[in-house]
C-alpha cells in the first residue's frame, strides 16, 4: 500500500534529486517553528522530500547537501536570534570560514518579527545578509511578517508561501503524469503513537487502527486513516454495552495495591490467550443496574481503572480535580517547589496579578562527580515553567474522541520517516511509559486557538459532509475573516471546535500530528541580590515571579483563562513543578554602577526590581528613578513598600485615578529636567513592559525631554545621540 509521498519519484527516484528541501527555524515562542511545518507540507504537496529542523541541530557542511534551504527565523531581544539558533548563527560568523565556502547553497528566508521594536527583523536580515556573504545565493525573495499586522503573521506569510509555491512549481516542474497533491488527500502523518513495547502487542490491532486506501489525484493507492462509518460504530458501541454491564458487577477497591493489580489485569486483558471481559466504556453503566454501584461485589475484581469506583467523599469534585505534579524529563529542567502562591491585587480589581515564590534546591553536577550545582541567575534572565491540562477537560476529549479504552494504556511514539532526526515532535517530553490520559495532560495542548492547518487536518476525519465541508471553509486563506471570527476573536479552543464538530473522530494514534505540543511560558524573574538566598534553605536558590494572570470575557460572554494561567492559580504551595532557566545577555553587569532611568507599566518593573536588588549589593551606583504605570494607586502599584529601601526615586501614573488618563509617557515629558540630568550622566535605559505602541510611545517621550531640555534640536538628532552614550535594556512582551 503505498504513501502519497512514497512514490519513486519524491522518495529519491532518478528525477528526484533536486527535489529535496531543508527547512530550518530558530524560534522562541514556537511561532517560527509552526510556520516551518506550514512550509513543509506546501513543499510536500509538491513532491519534494522535506527535512525540518532546529537550527542548532544542523552542522554547517551539512547545508551543502541540499539543493535547496528555507529559514525561518524569529527576532527576540535587541535584534537577537532566538536561543535555539544562536550555534548555528555562531558557525557561521567564525573567522577562519573559507571565501564563498557556501557558494553551492540556495536558499530563502523568512522572518517574523514586531514593527514596535527598534530593531524590527533584524534576526532574519542579519542572517541573510551573512549567507550571502558566504557565496549563498537567494533562489527566491525573503519575507518578513509584522505581528503588529491587522491579520497578524498570516497578514504576510500567506501571500508569501503562495508566491514560493509557484516559484517552485516553476523551477521545480513535475513530470508528466505527476501533479501537485490536492489539499484534500491528506498527508501521511508525521509521528503516530504504538503500544508501549512492555505490553503484550500479540494481540489484534488496537481498536481504529484499521486504514483503508485512498485514490490520490493520480491514481495511486494512499494510505489514509480509517474512519468507521456510522453503522460500523454502532455495532460496535452495541457489542461493548452487553460486556460493559457484566463488568459492571465486579470492583477491586479494597485491594491493596489497585494501580499494580490494574497494570497486570491491564496486561492480561490486552493478551490474546485473554477470556476476561473488557472494561466498560462509560461511567453511566452501574447507573443501568439496580442498586447503581452500591450492589457492586468488592471481593473480585473488575478489569478498569481503581479510581473510578472510590466509594468515599472526595474533597473536591472531578470537574476540581488539579493536575498531578508529575515531573516531566526535560532537558536542563530544574526540580522546584512552589514556597508561596498569593494574589497582590484586591479580588475587587479586574486583574488577578500574582506573587509566585519558588525554591529551587541544588542538583548533583553532570560535570563534577559527589559534587552539586546551584540554580543561578542575574536580573534580565526568565524562568520557563510548564503548564498542564486539567483532568476533566482531558477526560471530555477522551469521551468525545471514543479513546476511553485506550485512554489508560502506556503508549510509545514512533517517526514516519526512518531517517528522520526526531523520534517524537520537537519539545516533547512524556513520562516513561506514558498512557493516552498522561500524554494529554502533561504534553498536547487541547485547549490552544487552533490555526489553520488544525481544521484541514480534521476534516478527514468526519463522514459528515456539511461538517467536513465547515471545516475546509475555516482552512482556506481566502476565507480568513470566518476563520478568524470562529477562532480567535471569541478565543475558541481545540477542545471546544471538536465539540461543535462531535462527528469528527481523530484516531488516537494520530494525536502527535494533530494537537500541538504543550509549550512552557517564560517569565521574567523578579528577584535579585540577597533575595536569591533562602532563609530557610541554603541549599535553595529563591525565584520570585510576578504574573498578571489571563483572564478574560469573549464576545461570547464566556470566561476565558490561559492554559498556563489556569495552572499557576492552581498551584498549591508545596506543589513541585519542573523549571528551565533562560540567560539574556541585555544586562551588563558594569550596568549596576551607571546612573538608571528606568520606566516600567503593570508586571513590567519585575526585571527592574530584580536589578534594583543587585544594585544594593554594589557599593557605587549612581542615582536611580523608576517612571512607573498602573490603572490605581491602591489596586497595582506594585511593591511600593520595597521602593525607598531600594534607594530609587519613583514617579508614579496611574491612568484611572483621575478624570484625564495620563500615562508614563506623560510623566517623562513633564519632568524632562530630571531625565535630561539622567541622560547627560550617560545613564543606562530600560524599558520594561507589554509590546506594542507602549516602548515606542516611550522612546518619542525621553527624545521630546531632550529637546525641551536643548540637548539635541529635534527628534531624530536625541535618537542618534542615546544610541551612542545611553546603553538600552529593552525587556518588553
Amino acid at each position: 500500500m503505498a504513501s502519497v509521498l512514497d512514490n519513486d519519484y519524491a522518495a529519491g527516484g532518478d528525477g528526484a534529486a533536486n527535489r529535496r528541501i531543508l527547512i530550518l527555524y530558530g524560534s522562541e515562542t514556537g511561532n517560527s517553528q509552526d510556520l516551518a511545518g506550514d512550509i513543509e507540507r506546501l513543499a510536500e504537496r509538491l513532491h519534494f522530500k522535506t527535512q525540518v529542523q532546529e537550527m542548532n541541530d544542523i552542522e554547517l557542511n551539512a547545508l551543502l547537501q541540499y539543493p535547496l534551504i528555507i529559514f525561518v527565523i524569529s527576532t527576540t531581544g535587541q535584534g537577537e536570534v532566538p536561543k535555539n539558533a544562536r550555534k548555528f548563527w555562531k558557525s557561521l560568523l567564525r573567522k577562519r570560514l573559507p571565501p564563498n565556502c557556501l557558494q553551492q547553497v540556495n536558499f530563502t528566508t523568512f522572518g517574523l518579527g514586531d514593527s514596535s521594536y527598534s530593531k524590527y527583523n533584524w534576526a532574519v536580515r542579519k542572517l541573510h545578509k551573512r549567507l550571502e556573504q558566504l557565496g549563498a545565493t537567494e533562489f527566491f525573495p525573503r519575507g518578513e511578517a509584522d505581528e503588529r499586522h491587522q491579520d497578524g503573521i498570516d497578514g504576510t506569510f500567506l501571500s508569501w508561501s503562495l508566491s514560493l509555491r509557484s516559484h517552485l512549481l516553476k523551477e521545480y516542474p513535475l513530470p508528466d503524469g505527476l501533479s501537485p497533491i490536492p489539499v484534500d488527500v491528506q498527508l501521511p502523518p508525521k509521528f503516530i503513537l504504538e503500544p508501549a513495547p512492555t505490553m503484550d502487542t500479540s494481540d489484534e490491532p488496537m481498536p481504529d487502527f484499521d486504514r483503508h486506501q485512498v485514490e490520490d489525484s493520480n491514481g495511486a493507492d494512499s494510505a489514509a486513516p480509517f474512519v468507521k462509518s456510522p453503522n460500523v460504530y454502532q455495532h460496535h458501541k452495541l457489542h461493548m454495552q452487553v460486556l460493559d454491564s457484566k463488568a459492571a458487577l465486579f470492583s477491586h477497591i479494597n485491594t491493596p495495591d489497585p494501580e499494580r493489580l490494574e497494570h497486570d489485569l491491564r496486561t492480561e486483558r490486552m493478551s490474546v490467550n485473554s477470556d476476561t471481559y473488557p472494561a466498560r466504556l462509560s461511567e453511566q453503566t452501574a447507573r443501568l443496574i439496580q442498586g447503581g454501584i452500591d450492589i457492586l461485589d468488592r471481593p473480585n475484581v473488575l478489569r478498569d481503572h481503581p479510581t473510578k469506583y472510590l466509594l468515599e467523599d472526595q474533597s473536591s469534585s472531578k470537574d476540581d480535580a488539579l493536575p498531578p505534579s508529575d515531573l516531566l524529563p526535560i532537558p536542563g529542567g530544574w526540580p522546584a517547589h512552589v514556597r508561596e502562591n498569593y494574589r497582590v491585587t484586591p479580588t475587587s480589581h479586574w486583574q488577578d496579578v500574582r506573587r509566585l515564590i519558588i525554591e529551587v534546591p541544588t542538583q548533583p553536577s553532570p560535570t563534577r562527580r559527589g559534587e552539586r550545582d546551584l540554580f543561578s541567575y542575574v536580573p534580565g534572565d526568565t524562568v520557563v515553567l510548564y503548564p498542564k491540562n486539567f483532568p476533566a477537560d482531558v477526560q471530555a476529549l477522551i469521551e468525545l474522541m471514543d479513546w476511553t479504552e485506550v485512554a489508560d494504556v502506556p503508549f510509545e511514539h514512533r517517526a514516519r520517516q526512518q531517517d528522520s532526526l526526531y523520534s517524537r515532535p520537537k519539545n516533547c517530553y512524556p513520562l516513561d511509559h506514558s498512557t493516552l490520559r498522561q500524554l494529554l495532560i502533561h504534553n498536547y495542548d487541547i485547549t490552544a486557538i487552533p490555526k489553520r492547518v488544525f481544521f484541514q487536518d480534521i476534516a478527514f476525519y468526519t463522514n459528515d459532509p456539511m461538517h467536513q465541508e465547515r471545516l475546509r471553509e475555516f482552512a482556506n486563506p481566502g476565507l480568513s475573516d470566518e476563520f478568524y471570527d470562529y477562532t480567535s476573536r471569541p478565543r475558541r479552543s481545540i477542545l471546544e471546535v471538536l465539540q461543535d464538530f462531535p462527528s469528527v473522530k481523530i484516531p488516537y494514534q494520530h494525536l502527535p500530528s494533530i494537537f500541538p505540543v504543550m509549550r512552557g511560558r517564560e517569565y521574567s524573574i523578579a528577584s535579585g541580590g540577597l533575595l536569591l538566598k533562602s532563609e530557610e534553605n541554603p541549599d535553595c536558590t529563591r525565584v520570585e515571579l510576578l504574573v498578571a494572570l489571563v483572564k478574560y470575557k469573549t464576545v461570547l460572554r464566556k470566561t476565558r483563562q490561559g492554559l498556563c494561567s489556569r495552572y499557576l492559580e492552581s498551584l498549591r504551595p508545596g506543589t513541585q513543578i519542573m523549571i528551565t532557566h533562560r540567560e539574556y545577555d541585555t544586562l551588563e553587569a558594569s550596568w549596576v554602577r551607571r546612573p538608571l532611568l528606568a520606566i516600567a507599566p503593570g508586571t513590567g518593573v519585575a526585571p527592574i526590581r530584580a536589578h534594583l536588588w543587585d544594585r544594593l549589593e554594589e557599593l557605587e551606583t549612581g542615582d536611580a528613578v523608576l517612571f512607573f504605570g498602573g490603572r490605581n494607586r491602591d489596586a497595582d502599584f506594585y511593591f511600593q513598600n520595597e521602593w525607598e529601601n531600594l534607594r530609587v526615586k519613583v514617579i508614579t501614573a496611574f491612568s484611572r485615578d483621575q478624570e484625564e488618563k495620563i500615562y508614563v509617557q506623560d510623566r517623562i515629558r513633564e519632568q524632562w529636567q530630571l531625565v535630561c540630568e539622567l541622560i547627560q550622566k550617560r545613564c543606562v535605559i530600560c524599558i520594561c513592559g507589554s509590546s506594542g505602541k507602549m516602548p515606542e510611545a516611550v522612546k518619542l517621550a525621553i527624545h521630546d525631554a531632550m529637546v525641551m531640555g536643548k540637548m539635541a534640536p529635534d527628534r531624530e538628532t536625541a535618537k542618534k545621540l542615546l544610541a551612542i552614550n545611553n546603553p538600552l535594556w529593552e525587556e518588553v512582551w
